[in-house]
C-alpha cells in the first residue's frame, strides 16, 4: 500500500445524500445528515480503514446545485477537490440526472479521475430504466442503486468501489528498491539544523530509513559533518542520499564511484512528472531579470531563516544566476495564481506530504502549457553543479 491513503471524493447534488454514505462507510456520525439541502458547506474530510482497501479518505462535498453567491463559492470548492482524488462516486437520488451530473463526469474524465455512480434512496424510489439509459448516454461507470439507511448495502458499495480504485493504490510504490540489493549498505546524510522537528527526523528521511531497511538493507545515518568520519571506515556504500541542501559539501568529499541522489530527487521520482523536472530543471540557467519564480510548499509549517524553500532556494537562485527575480509562495494545496502564464519556472517540493495523484494534477496546470516545472532537490543539484550524477542512479541524462 501507498504511503499515502487513497483519497475518495463524494460528489452530487444537495439532499441526494451524500452524507449518509459517509457515516455508511465510516461507522459514524462524521457528516450532518439532515433532510434541509444544502447542510453540507466545505468538503469535509474523515480517514478510514475500508476492508479489501486499506486506509482512505472520504471527502464529503457540498451540493453541485447550491444556490446563490455562498454556493458559487462551495461549488467551486467542490470542484477543486476532484483533481486531488484517487477515485470518485458521484451519488444521485429521485432518478435525478441531467446537466449537474454530467459537467461532473466530464470533469472526471479530464481529471482520469475513475468513478462509480450510486443512486441512492432506493427505500422510496428504485432506479428507473429510463434514468439507467440516459446515464449510458453518457458514461459507461459502474451503477449502483441502494439505500445508505440500510447496513446491508455497505458491502454493496464496498465492493463496487474496489472495482473502480486505481490499480497503483494496491502496487507498493517503493522510493529506491530497484536501485539497491538485499544486504547492501545505504548511506543516509541527514543534516540536523533549525528546520529539523525536535527530537526527530522529517518524513523523507523517516520513509527512506524504511524503505532501505524493508529492502533487507544495511542503513547507515550520519550528519553531513560526519560524513568524512565514516568514509575514512573505509566502507563503501551502494548508494548514498543526502538531503539537496548540503548536496556540494557532500558531492565534494563523497568519491565519484559512490552513487548519489537527495531525498527530494527520490521523492521526484515517486511521486512527481520526472521527465518534466528533468526537461524544466535546465530552465534555470535562462533566467532573466525580473522572471517570477512560483514555489510550490506541498505542507504548511513554520518558517525560519534556514527555510529551504522560503530563503535559501530564493537566495541561492538569484546568487547563481546573478538576475534579481521575483518570488511567489503558495503553501499546502491552497489556490494557485489565476494568471500562471506570468511564472518563468515553478519549483515543487518532494511533496511527501500529499499523494500522486495530487501532485502530478497540480504540474499538469503548468506542464500543459509548457511552463518549465522543477522540483527542490533537482534545481539545487543543478545549482551545485551535481545534477548529472544526481540524476545518473536513475538512468537520467539531459540534452541541454
Amino acid at each position: 500500500m501507498s504511503s499515502n491513503p487513497l483519497h475518495i471524493g463524494i460528489f452530487g447534488r444537495r439532499n441526494t445524500g451524500k452524507s449518509s454514505l459517509i457515516n455508511m462507510l465510516t461507522g459514524q456520525e462524521i457528516s450532518i445528515v439532515s433532510h434541509l439541502p444544502g447542510t453540507t458547506t466545505d468538503p469535509v474530510r474523515k480517514s478510514v480503514e475500508i476492508f479489501g482497501i486499506g486506509p482512505a479518505i472520504l471527502i464529503d462535498t457540498a451540493g453541485i446545485d447550491d444556490l446563490g453567491e455562498i454556493g458559487s463559492k462551495r461549488i467551486k470548492k467542490s470542484q477543486e477537490v476532484i483533481s486531488r482524488v484517487d477515485c470518485a462516486i458521484l451519488v444521485i437520488a429521485g432518478n435525478q440526472f441531467g446537466d449537474y451530473e454530467v459537467r461532473l463526469i466530464h470533469q472526471f474524465e479530464v481529471e482520469e479521475v475513475p468513478y462509480l455512480i450510486i443512486h441512492n434512496k432506493n427505500d422510496i424510489h428504485k432506479i428507473a430504466s429510463i434514468t439507467r439509459t440516459t446515464i449510458r448516454e453518457h458514461t459507461h461507470a459502474g451503477i449502483i442503486d441502494v439505500s445508505t439507511f440500510h447496513p446491508a448495502n455497505k458491502d454493496i458499495i464496498i465492493s463496487a468501489l474496489k472495482r473502480i480504485v486505481p490499480e497503483t493504490v494496491y502496487q507498493q510504490r517503493s522510493l529506491m528498491g530497484d536501485l539497491i540489493q538485499p544486504k547492501d549498505i545505504v548511506l543516509l546524510i541527514t543534516p540536523v539544523d533549525s528546520e529539523a522537528p525536535e527530537g526527530r527526523l522529517i518524513l523523507p528521511q523517516n520513509q527512506a530509513i524504511r524503505d532501505a531497511l524493508d529492502h533487507d538493507c544495511i542503513t547507515v545515518v550520519v550528519k553531513q559533518t560526519e560524513l568524512a568520519d565514516f568514509l575514512a571506515l573505509g566502507i563503501t556504500p551502494a548508494l548514498a542520499i543526502t538531503d539537496s541542501q548540503v548536496f556540494g559539501y557532500v558531492a565534494a568529499i563523497l568519491p565519484e564511484n559512490i552513487p548519489l541522489t537527495s531525498f527530494s530527487i527520490l521523492f521526484a521520482r515517486l511521486k512527481g512528472d520526472f521527465a518534466a523536472y528533468r526537461k524544466g530543471t535546465r530552465q534555470i540557467d535562462l533566467l532573466k531579470d525580473g522572471d517570477h519564480i512560483l514555489i510550490l510548499e506541498s505542507c504548511t509549517h513554520q518558517t525560519s531563516c534556514d527555510d529551504i524553500g522560503r530563503v535559501k532556494i530564493p537566495g541561492l537562485l538569484e546568487k547563481f544566476t546573478g538576475k534579481k527575480l521575483r518570488f511567489t509562495f503558495v503553501t499546502g494545496l491552497s489556490e494557485l495564481p489565476e494568471d500562471k502564464s506570468e511564472f518563468a519556472l515553478i519549483i515543487q517540493c518532494g511533496g511527501c506530504m500529499v499523494t500522486r495523484k495530487q501532485l502530478t494534477s497540480r504540474m499538469k496546470l503548468f506542464t500543459k502549457d509548457d511552463i518549465p516545472v522543477t522540483n527542490y532537490g533537482m534545481a539545487l543539484a543543478w545549482m551545485n553543479g551535481v545534477f548529472e550524477r544526481a540524476t545518473k542512479v536513475f538512468g537520467s541524462t539531459i540534452t541541454l
